[in-house]
């Protein structure tokens, strides 16, 4: 068994951001890895060699891998068009879904989801319990969860290249963008979300955003302070303010979402034999010396 002794920390990764930019990487080319019997698993390859490198940088002690789970979300009950714009899944991905968490199975790495929420919900709602008692990594490439950064928790956005990462820690966070964590929220509230198919006030971007939010510090500050800003913006805010106050439903993420971890079950600790045995099933032996399994 490899296991790890050091000060406890758990990294929880956000595994459909993960496996998508697995498969991209490589099906961009032309080239999808298969088994000899023609089962794709080029994601789940990249996947692991991803998620390696993250745990080889950031050291945790513990680790989770949160899902979508598919099917209507308690979003698309309050939307019905949200992300009603994202094509289907590419036929060579599908079978990798349930294959990644076998895999992740293996390595002893708890898989968790639930029914009508999203893995950003559950990643927040185990950072918020975890934080309690040991400093938390969120792993993804989705700045959404920017929001959760706290004093206890980092967010590890994945960069272009393979083992390129920026930390965000609240300092970070500010500098880099003059907000703390719970206005990155306010701020897609108002200039919406396109890759999620939410609309926000029609007419703002993301500049008139960010700067409202700046000087007013919230959604709550800005609705106080309408007389103030100008006039053309005024008309649009009250033009669309039930939508305002629905983007930023469903751009918050969900800490109280229907899941749990026991930390005892999810200390990184590796049975050789399982992964070994794995990874010769899907043809990936060179994996193995990735991982010192070998």
């Amino acid at each position: 068994m490899i296991t790890n002794e050091k000060r406890p920390s758990v990294m929880l990764v956000d595994g459909m951001a993960l496996l998508f930019r697995a498969y991209y990487a490589t099906a961009t080319s032309g080239y999808i890895r298969r088994t000899k019997s023609g089962i794709p698993t080029n994601a789940i390859y990249g996947f692991i060699r991803y998620f390696w490198d993250a745990v080889q940088n950031f050291d945790p002690s513990h680790v989770v891998c949160c899902w979508d789970l598919g099917g209507k979300t308690f979003r698309g009950e309050h939307f019905s068009a949200y992300k009603g714009n994202r094509p289907e899944a590419p036929e060579d991905l599908v079978p990798q879904f349930s294959l990644i968490r076998d895999v992740m199975d293996s390595m002893g790495v708890p898989n968790i989801g639930a029914e009508g929420y999203e893995a950003d919900d559950c990643i927040g709602t185990l950072a918020a319990k975890f934080s309690q008692d040991m400093d938390v990594m969120v792993l993804s490439g989705d700045h959404d969860l920017l929001q959760l950064v706290s004093e206890r928790t980092t967010v590890i956005i994945m960069k272009k290249g393979h083992g390129n990462y920026k930390v965000y820690t609240p300092e970070t966070l500010y500098e880099e963008r003059q907000l703390h964590p719970r206005q990155i929220v306010d701020v897609k509230a108002l200039m919406g979300d396109a890759s999620d198919n939410y609309p926000g006030v029609r007419g703002i971007g993301e500049k008139t955003a960010h700067k409202l939010i700046q000087e007013y510090g919230s959604i709550e500050g800005l609705l106080d302070n309408l007389d103030q800003v100008s006039k053309s913006i005024r008309a649009k805010i009250e033009a669309d303010l039930e939508m305002l106050h629905l983007s930023r439903r469903l751009a918050e993420i969900h800490c109280a979402a229907p899941v749990a971890c026991a930390l005892e079950t999810c200390q990184l600790s590796l049975d050789e034999q399982a992964v070994v045995d794995k990874f010769e099933e899907l043809e990936m032996k060179s994996l193995c010396h990735l991982l010192g399994v070998v």
